[in-house]
Formats: structure tokens, C-alpha cells, sequence
């Protein structure tokens, strides 16, 4: 018996978009322990997702929501399809009979109300935000849930969420805009940082190359560093300043009255104030 062991032909997991996200995510729930029957995934375009899921039978397929079997009573509906496809999906809802137990977004920008609006406002919804590193399972969610959510609806979808990396709750959705802000915006952030900190390179001297190899593995080691490491970014910052050497030199720039602070908080109050636009 597993903890997905509650997703059955009758009562299976359905899941609405098997894109990058989607498809990484149903990798780790059949991995966790989710039957191959107990899943239904509703996509027009299956090809990518039948290449990386070549365990699911062609019964686990079915093009749109209305062609789902008759008889089916969803356990849970997880709907991982782009925000502008959104409308629709929840437009074909509404033409079905079968209404899910708890329904769960992963969608960005999508409110609980506006599921509500489709769903009724009795349906159990839970509204999470993963960011792009998901795909590879090391990503994080931050979930909130309408008032119909049980505790026992709320562990199922940590336990799904925990396929794409780490999950944390927020009691207020309010607090979803400064999530995206902050974490589902912020692997661009350090794309970014990998951008400049090659083309700093490059302009001492380096090679394209090596600057963009450089670039690539310093920040990936001192992420994971970060993340294995009992020290906070702070700590871990000051052990590697050594007083008048050249990485005190550079965090005086970096860390000076218009440094990366100011501009990193610019930036994100930048993206906060457009999340709570795009969500009105």
C-alpha cells in the first residue's frame, strides 16, 4: 500500500497538461508508487509525454476533458496547462458531470476564485505555485487551499506536490503574488546572474566558453552548497570574504548603496506589483 495507493481506475488521479512540468511530475508520482491504472492524463498533443512515460498504456490518454470515461469520479484533478489555455479547459469542466474531490492548480496566475467561478464555490481547490526547476525535481511550491480542503486533501497534495522539490504553505493567498515574486520568478534571476557574470568574464579576458563554464559551475556549486551546507547565505558569504582579498573587493561593489541589495529589490517589487495586475 502506497500513499497514492487511494487512486484507482474508478476514482484515479486525473492530470490536465503532460508538458515539461506535468510529465516530470507524473514521472515522480509513478515512481512514489502511483498504479499506471490510476491515472488519466488529458492532453491533445500526448507524443512528448508518451516518449518520457512509456509505462502508461494507451487507455491513459485521452485528448480533452469530455472524453473522459463514463463512470469515472476523479480523486483529484491536477491541471498543469499554460494560463492562456486555462479558460478553456475549465470551459470543458463545466460540459462533464464528473466533479473532482479537490482540484489542484499549477498553473501561474490563476486565483481560487477564479477556479470557484467555474467549480462552484463547495469544491475543494488548492492553489500552488511551483518555478521552473520542478522539472527536475528540484524545484519549490508554495501552495494555499480554499476552505473545502480537509487535511486529508491538503497531505495528498503535499505528497504530490513533493515530486517537484521542496513544499511550503502560506495561510493567506495574498501572499501567492510575493511567492511568485520571489520564487516563481526567480530562476530567471539567476539565469541572469549566470549571463553577466560570463560576459564580466569575458571582458577581463576569458573566452566565451570558459567564462560561460565558470559562470555555469560557480553557481550551481554554491547553490548546492547553500543547500547542503548547516550555514545560511550569510554565513556561508562571510567565509569566503577574506578581509582586503579580491572577494571583498568585488561584494563592496556588489554590496554598495546602489549595489545588488537596492536592484534586487527594485527588481522584485517589480514582479510583485505585476503578478497582483495579471491576477485582477
Amino acid at each position: 500500500m502506497t500513499k497514492f495507493s487511494q487512486f484507482t481506475p474508478q476514482n484515479p488521479l486525473i492530470l490536465v497538461g503532460c508538458g515539461k512540468m506535468g510529465g516530470a511530475m507524473l514521472l515522480g508520482w509513478l515512481k512514489g508508487g502511483l498504479s499506471v491504472d490510476g491515472v488519466i492524463v488529458v492532453d491533445p498533443y500526448p507524443e512528448a509525454a508518451r516518449k518520457m512515460l512509456p509505462m502508461l498504456t494507451e487507455a491513459s490518454f485521452v485528448a480533452k476533458v469530455s472524453d473522459l470515461p463514463e463512470g469515472v469520479t476523479p480523486g483529484i484533478v491536477v491541471v498543469a496547462v499554460k494560463p492562456q489555455m486555462m479558460d478553456q479547459v475549465m470551459e470543458d469542466f463545466k460540459s462533464v458531470s464528473c466533479s473532482p474531490a479537490v482540484f489542484l492548480s499549477v498553473a501561474a496566475g490563476k486565483t481560487i476564485g477564479y477556479f470557484e467561478n467555474y467549480l462552484g464555490r463547495d469544491t475543494a481547490i488548492v492553489r500552488a505555485m511551483p518555478n521552473t526547476p520542478a522539472a527536475i525535481g528540484r524545484g519549490i511550491t508554495v501552495g494555499c487551499v480554499n476552505g473545502n480542503v480537509d487535511e486529508g486533501q491538503k497531505t495528498t497534495c503535499h505528497d504530490l506536490l513533493l515530486a517537484a522539490g521542496a513544499v511550503e504553505w502560506v495561510e493567506s493567498e495574498k501572499l501567492m503574488d510575493a511567492v511568485t515574486a520571489v520564487s516563481g520568478s526567480g530562476p530567471a534571476y539567476v539565469f541572469h546572474l549566470a549571463e553577466a557574470l560570463a560576459g564580466a568574464g569575458e571582458a577581463i579576458g576569458l573566452t566565451p566558453d570558459l567564462a560561460r563554464k565558470l559562470a555555469q559551475h560557480t553557481i550551481c556549486g554554491a547553490g548546492a552548497l547553500l543547500d547542503q551546507s548547516d550555514q545560511d547565505a550569510t554565513e556561508l558569504r562571510i567565509n569566503v570574504t577574506s578581509p582586503g582579498g579580491t572577494t571583498e573587493a568585488a561584494l563592496n561593489v556588489l554590496m554598495g548603496e546602489d549595489g545588488l541589495g537596492k536592484l534586487m529589490t527594485k527588481a522584485v517589487r517589480a514582479a510583485h506589483q505585476r503578478s497582483k495586475q495579471l491576477a485582477d
